[in-house]
């Protein structure tokens, strides 16, 4: 651990159990040379957290004595690479098989979300069904904020993008979210910020159609299907 003096003691901790697995509070105790008393604050801590969790594992003499190991929410807090792989991989499939093919895929991944969450949005209103968005967006780690405008428009912030990198060289991705949310909340909406068009956050207007839009846009899609 004398490479890690510069790191707090609760990132020590972490690394210890990133490399070294699940361990005892004596086990920490002896290798950060503090007392077993400032340890357990530590892991109090942390437990609260949500970033370990304790289990008790048998010994061959003695009473069972419990470790502590890191959480998926730990786990993230470690550098991961998963877009570039995800990127390599799109990639590859658009040089073999065209950028269409890329597209296709994001849209039979917006569809799968739409199967995932339809039935979260049965029998509400139309502001509870925003609502219910801005929170699934949220726990995907968009980190979202709901308001409403002069107009009585939603306006749904997200100040973090997951797959910000995929989404900048891949702008078909952004499409696919806009066209989620209108499928999911039956609504207009319009993106006028955007994390992958340097912008500082993805704004989206949303605003509930009346039946005479709807009248509409089913009567001009029948047009347009006329005409193919």
């Amino acid at each position: 651990m004398n490479a890690n003096k510069d790191l707090s003691t609760r990132e020590r901790i972490l690394h210890m159990m990133k490399t070294s697995g699940p361990l005892s509070a004596k086990e920490i105790t002896t290798e950060l040379q503090i007392t077993e008393m400032a340890v357990r604050r530590h892991i109090g801590t942390m437990e609260r957290d949500g970033l370990i969790e304790s289990k008790m594992i048998r010994q061959t003499l003695g009473r069972p004595t419990a470790v502590y190991g890191l959480t998926d929410i730990a786990e993230g807090l470690f550098p991961k690479k998963y877009h570039s792989l995800t990127l390599d991989l799109l990639d590859e499939l658009a040089e073999e098989s065209g950028q269409h093919m890329v597209n296709r895929l994001f849209d039979r991944r917006k569809e799968k979300l739409n199967r995932r969450y339809v039935d979260e949005m049965e029998g509400k209103s139309f502001a509870e069904k925003v609502q219910t968005l801005s929170q699934i967006q949220s726990d995907n780690g968009y980190m979202t904020e709901l308001t409403q405008n002069d107009q009585g428009d939603y306006v749904l912030m997200e100040h973090n993008c997951p797959i910000a990198q995929i989404a900048n060289q891949y702008n078909h991705a952004c499409e696919c979210e806009l066209h989620l949310f209108e499928s999911l909340l039956d609504a207009k909406v319009e993106r006028t910020e955007c994390l992958a068009q340097q912008g500082k956050k993805c704004v989206y207007i949303i605003r509930q159609e009346s039946r005479d839009d709807q009248t509409a846009q089913v009567e001009q899609e029948q047009v347009s299907d006329i005409q193919k």
